[in-house]
C-alpha cells in the first residue's frame, strides 16, 4: 500500500516535469514549505498574548512577538532568496539537470535515506556551528546575526547572515547527492528538514512535540534549541542530542530548573543571614 502511495505521488508529480525542471523551482519550493511550516506559528503567536492556553506551551511565555519582528524577518527572507538562492538554483539547475525515474524509491528506502541525511546534516551543523561560537570573527561576521533574539520564534529559523544561509544550504542540498537519494526522496528531506528547523525554532513545546516521540532523549527539539539562545554556549547540534553528549555541551531543561532552584535558595540564605 505504502509502495502504490509512493508511486502514485510521484507519477503525480512527474507531470509537472516542466515545473520540476525550471531553475526557479528550488526558490519556490524552498520559500513556500518555509512558509507553510511557519504558519502556524505565526497564527499561535498573534494568540498567545490573548489565550492563556496557547501561552500554557510557550517555552518563554514572557517573551513577545512583535509585527516589527515579524516584518523584518520576511523581508530579509525573501531578499536572501531571491538575490542569493535564485541565482545558485539557476547554476545549480545548469550543472545538474533534475532526472525523473519512472518508478518511486520504497518506503523503507525513503525513511533510511531521510534519516541518514539528517542525522549527516545534524553532523555538519553542528561542527559548523561549534566553530561559530569558538572562533571570535567567525561568531562575530557570519553567526551573531542570528542570535539577536533570545527567545526564537519560527521566523527567526531563517534570521541568518547571508554566509550561514549560503552554507546551510549547501550541506542540505550536497547530502542526497552524496547519499545518492532519489528525486522523491531529496524533496521529503527538504521537507523534513525544514519543518524541524522551524518547530527547533517555534519557540513552543506540546505534547505531540518531535522531541517527545523520540524515546531516551536522543532528539532535542524546540526546548533544546531555546535554550542555545538563552545559555548560548550550550546545544549546538540543530536535531539530535548525541554530539553535545559526547563534547559535554548537552544543557536540558531539567538542569536549568535545577540551576535556578539553586540560585532561589542561595538567595534565601543569603536573605536569611542579613536578617540574623
Amino acid at each position: 500500500m505504502s509502495q502504490l502511495f509512493l508511486q502514485i505521488l510521484w507519477d503525480w508529480l512527474r507531470e509537472w516535469t516542466s515545473l520540476l525542471r525550471s531553475p526557479c523551482f528550488p526558490v519556490l519550493f524552498s520559500l513556500s514549505v518555509y512558509m507553510c511550516c511557519c504558519f502556524p506559528y505565526i497564527c499561535l503567536d498573534l494568540l498567545c498574548s490573548r489565550l492563556a492556553l496557547v501561552r500554557r506551551f510557550k517555552i518563554q511565555p514572557q517573551s513577545k512577538v512583535t509585527w516589527a519582528a515579524t516584518w523584518r524577518c520576511l523581508c530579509k527572507i525573501s531578499r536572501n532568496h531571491v538575490c542569493f538562492i535564485f541565482p545558485l538554483s539557476v547554476v545549480h539547475w545548469y550543472w545538474k539537470p533534475v532526472v525523473s525515474p519512472p518508478v518511486a524509491p520504497a518506503m523503507l528506502a525513503v525513511v533510511k535515506d531521510v534519516l541518514a541525511c539528517l542525522l549527516l546534516f545534524d553532523t555538519q551543523y553542528f561542527f559548523w556551528h561549534l566553530l561559530h561560537h569558538k572562533v571570535y570573527w567567525l561568531y562575530r561576521f557570519f553567526h551573531k546575526e542570528h542570535h539577536v533574539y533570545t527567545a526564537t520564534f519560527s521566523l527567526t529559523t531563517e534570521d541568518t547572515s547571508v554566509w550561514e544561509m549560503l552554507s546551510l544550504s549547501f550541506f542540505t542540498t550536497l547530502n542526497p547527492v552524496l547519499l545518492d537519494c532519489h528525486p522523491l526522496t531529496e524533496m521529503l528531506f527538504f521537507i523534513a528538514n525544514i519543518y524541524l528547523s522551524v518547530e527547533a525554532h517555534s519557540g513552543y513545546e506540546f505534547p505531540w512535540s518531535p522531541h517527545r516521540l523520540v524515546p531516551f532523549g536522543l532528539y532535542g527539539g524546540a526546548q533544546h534549541h531555546d535554550l542555545h539562545h538563552l545559555k548560548f554556549k550550550v546545544n549546538y547540534a540543530p536535531y539530535f542530542t548525541h554530539w553535545d553528549r559526547l563534547f559535554g555541551t548537552l544543557h536540558t531543561q531539567k538542569k536549568s530548573r535545577n540551576t535556578e532552584t539553586l540560585k532561589r535558595m542561595c538567595l534565601s540564605d543569603s536573605a536569611t543571614t542579613d536578617e540574623d
